[in-house]
């Protein structure tokens, strides 16, 4: 297992979960950070560790069964769990695995797009951008569980607009109207049928 540092005094502890696929998160647009995954007691946001992204070789897709091991520390702020992904395998549901309900995942903690509105990223149709990803939430039934909240700049001003989707911290450049449906889907998914 790779090495987690101690919070509050307490030593990493190992866990184990089983359940659904629903996307990763990217760091940076491109680079595999974390990933969601549905379970019978909600979603859970995973960070990926080297040896994680090695183990699934970017063989999963959206709905596909896998167990996940790795380490579990707590911020020392909130209390709250964070997970570090070790090792990802396929699996198979056993019958005593409740299913995963169908319909629209619930999106757990803070789940907020940030768009920059400050003067170069107002220029380049932040304004236009922030109307369309309101419409694709919308459109997902997600509109209740997503905020979107205007930010200050963002120090890419040449690149903008600007977008960042909260939890796992993915930065969208030169962002168009036109791709929102399709990030709304990667980032907030719908879970399939079990």
């Amino acid at each position: 297992m790779g090495q987690s540092r101690q919070l509050n005094g307490y030593p990493p502890s190992p866990f184990t979960l089983e359940g659904r696929f629903l996307n990763f998160g990217l760091e940076d647009g491109f680079k595999l950070k974390w990933l969601w995954l549905a379970t019978a007691e909600g979603e859970h946001c995973i960070k990926l560790s080297k040896a994680a992204r090695a183990s699934f070789k970017g063989t999963l897709r959206p709905g596909d069964w896998v167990r996940i091991s790795g380490s579990q520390t707590h911020a020392s702020d909130t209390g709250v769990p964070k997970l570090k992904a070790d090792l990802i395998m396929p699996a198979t549901p056993s019958p005593v695995t409740p299913p995963v309900e169908v319909g629209v995942a619930p999106v757990k903690g803070k789940a907020t797009v940030l768009v920059c509105q400050k003067s170069d990223c107002a220029k380049r149709g932040s304004l236009t951008v922030c109307a369309a990803l309101a419409s694709a939430l919308k459109a997902q039934g997600l509109e209740s569980q997503v905020t979107i909240k205007a930010t200050g700049c963002m120090k890419d001003c040449k690149l903008g607009p600007n977008l960042v989707f909260m939890p796992g911290k993915a930065h969208y450049h030169r962002a168009r109207p036109e791709e929102m449906p399709a990030l709304v889907e990667k980032y907030f998914p719908v879970v399939q049928p079990v």
